[in-house]
């Protein structure tokens, strides 16, 4: 059985933090993950004018909508700062556009992967030109027909550019009667090629069963401590749920063996002892 690979998505839920986001990073390298993920938007392309002025209650004091959402943008010092840390940890990171100019910004750190939120895998000139790209791509599949997928898949088998569908339940948090992880074997089936799965739960078994099923990239929303403040916070993991998939995915291949019986020595010791007609 192949090795999972963690992806710990910090999204938001560094509030816009600089130093918040390099103890993310810093907790996803010490549980052993893989590498970590952010979120970047160009806040007048993707927030509706309507929502612009309205009024929210947030840790910083009442704001308007629009302010309220570019406090949590990161900048380019900020990326910056985050790219040098990476390097430092010896962290792979990359982050999910949700427009084109957002695409266009992610360029010039030379990422090793790009990702497609839920909610951008309709937007079909989007995906085309990350799909132009050539990078592994993570598409996540969450709220989605099977047609649109379908599309997704085309455009990237077209291009020659590699992809990994995420099964995802675009819930947040997602109860665990809706998290349908037999969907994994449904893509595998459909499609052929790699799958992951993009969890958004409470807890940390759905990602263990993901495994099982068959989804070799795991992507879990990761944060110090889900009482802060934040949209993603309830429905992201905490140290202690980290920590529980990297053991159970990381031991599952040895627990599983190779399917051949052993009847090796230190069995046979145990047998000696226990087998007393034998003796």
């Amino acid at each position: 059985m192949d090795r999972v690979f963690l992806i710990g998505e910090c999204g938001i839920n560094s509030n816009g933090d600089v130093e918040i986001a390099k103890k993310l990073i810093t907790l996803a390298k010490s549980m052993d993950w893989d590498c970590v993920k952010f979120q970047k938007r160009t806040i007048s392309e993707v927030i509706p004018k309507e929502m612009w002025h309205i009024k929210k209650d947030t840790p910083w004091g009442i704001m308007e909508y629009y302010d309220y959402k570019e406090k949590l943008e990161f900048g380019k010092d900020d990326y910056d700062e985050i790219a040098l840390f990476c390097k430092k940890m010896e962290m792979d990171w990359f982050a999910s556009a949700w427009d084109l100019a957002s695409l266009s910004f992610l360029e010039q750190y030379d990422l090793p992967y790009n990702k497609i939120a839920s909610a951008m895998i309709t937007n079909k000139k989007f995906i085309e030109e990350v799909a132009k790209q050539h990078k592994k791509t993570f598409i996540s599949t969450g709220m989605c027909s099977w047609e649109d997928i379908d599309y997704a898949v085309e455009v990237f088998t077209s291009h020659e550019c590699p992809y990994v569908l995420m099964h995802c339940v675009g819930l947040y948090p997602c109860p665990v009667e809706k998290l349908n992880l037999n969907v994994i074997n449904s893509l595998k089936k459909r499609y052929g090629g790699e799958v992951g799965y993009s969890g958004h739960s409470e807890g940390a078994m759905d990602a263990v069963i993901a495994y099982l099923l068959g989804a070799r990239y795991i992507e879990k929303h990761i944060t110090i401590n889900r009482a802060m403040f934040g949209s993603d916070q309830s429905a992201s993991l905490e140290p202690a749920g980290m920590a529980f998939i990297s053991k159970h995915c990381g031991h599952i291949p040895e627990m599983l063996g190779t399917g051949n019986k052993i009847y090796d020595d230190d069995e046979m010791k145990i047998a000696r002892k226990l087998r007393y007609w034998e003796k």
